[in-house]
């Protein structure tokens, strides 16, 4: 999933996916240890998304406190 795809997901989307990516990394790594998993690229893609929707939720965090704090 690309950052312009991430940003234009609603918060509660992003939180979502981020849970079932996070989900989806605990699976390949267990594929990993049995020795099923032939794609190793998956995890470092999976990694990346994570840390992508990260970054943005968290960005969408801070942006509601700094608005907060003007208030």
């Amino acid at each position: 999933m690309k950052i312009h795809e991430v940003r234009a997901l609603s918060t509660d989307q992003i939180e979502t996916q981020l849970n079932d990516t996070r989900e989806e990394l605990m699976k390949l790594r267990f594929q990993m240890t049995s020795g099923e998993l032939s794609d190793f690229t998956r995890l470092r893609q999976t990694r990346r998304s994570i840390a992508r929707l990260s970054t943005v939720l968290n960005e969408r965090l801070r942006d509601t406190e700094s608005e907060e704090n003007h208030e």
